[in-house]
Parts: C-alpha cells; structure tokens; sequence
C-alpha cells in the first residue's frame, strides 16, 4: 500500500495542492516525513505548546487543516506559514510522530516558488546579498565586540571581501536572487507587484 493513500484521497477534493505538497517533501525529507502527515489527528498538540502562537496568529493545526482541505491560496499566501520560527518544539511534542516543522518548511518552499514569501525574511536574504549575512555587524554590535576584546568584526564575510564575492555568486547561480526579487544594479529588492 503506497505511504501516501489517504492523503492522495484528498487529492481527489483539492487539485494537485497535496500532490505537489507529497512531491515537494519526498524531495526534501524523504518519505518519513510523509508518512508523519498522514498520522497528523488534529490534536492541537503542536498549537497548544508552539511558542510563537502566543505571541502570534499562527495556529498550526489550522495551517495544517486548511492543507488538508486543498486551500492552496491561504496557506501558501497567508502570513502564518512565516509566523513559525522552526523551534521543533511541536516536532518534538507530537503524541503522533508528526514532523511539523518539517512540513512548515515544505510549505515554504513550495511558497516560495509560487511567488510568495514575508517581507522580513526578503529584507534578511536582502541583507545577505549585500553583506554575506543575515544580521550584519552594524556600528552598535562591532562597538559591543571592542568592549568585549574581540575584533569589531568577525571573521567572516565582514572581514574577507572575497568571501562575500564567492557568497554573491553562489547566491546568483542557484537562482535565489530571482527568487528573492533582489536588483544587483541597485542592491535593493525589487517591489512586489
């Protein structure tokens, strides 16, 4: 019997929103990962210890619901997906095995490739492009490291030039500039039409 029966039943009400979402993961995390979907009860485990839904809207046994259900547009083009800051901490709470941040990340990548994606997390890929890194050494954080003894800048991309050339274009040749919306002439990001 092929992992993914009941969940390919669903497929029949929702398009090709769960088979892509079965391809999508089965590239990424193999089929363990798969498997832990269709073990998924809607507990509500991996809302009711998730950290970032008490600060947030992100419900990810509704996020998770709502992918079951085929409604590829609000779970893809919502703002929860972007919500989850990857703890594990629903992963490893689970009664049921079910790899949630995993699939969060499946979700996100298959986002990703439909044009959507939070506008913080392309000012952060903007930050790398322009400087190797996510957060970069501003003034107040080299100052902090002076006081600490340390050099002002780490010994990364900050301090090898060539680093950060090597870090661009391989950043060019897997296409995530693309991706991101991010201008090379003009080292910002494009708008989001």
């Amino acid at each position: 019997m092929p992992i993914t029966k009941n969940i390919a039943r669903i497929n029949d009400l929702n398009g090709n929103f769960i088979k892509d979402f079965i391809e999508s993961g089965k590239k990424i995390f193999g089929e363990d990962m798969l498997r832990s979907v269709e073990s998924c009860v809607q507990c509500g485990c991996c809302t009711g210890g998730c950290p970032s839904s008490r600060r947030t809207a992100l419900r990810t046994r509704k996020l998770f619901r709502e992918m079951f259900l085929g409604f590829k547009e609000s779970v893809l083009g919502g703002d929860d997906l972007w919500l989850c800051t990857t703890c594990y901490t629903c992963y490893e709470r689970c009664p049921r095995g079910v790899k949630t941040t995993d699939i969060i990340k499946v979700l996100r990548n298959m986002a990703v490739r439909q044009g959507y994606m939070a506008e913080a997390h392309r000012m952060t890929a903007s930050y790398v492009f322009k400087t190797g890194h996510g957060v970069p050494a501003n003034e107040e954080v080299q100052k902090l490291r002076v006081e600490l003894g340390l050099d002002s800048l780490p010994p990364t991309t900050h301090s090898y030039p060539e680093a950060l050339k090597s870090v661009q274009e391989i950043l060019k040749l897997t296409g995530f500039d693309e991706i991101v919306g991010f201008d090379w002439k003009t080292m910002e990001l494009r708008r989001k039409e």
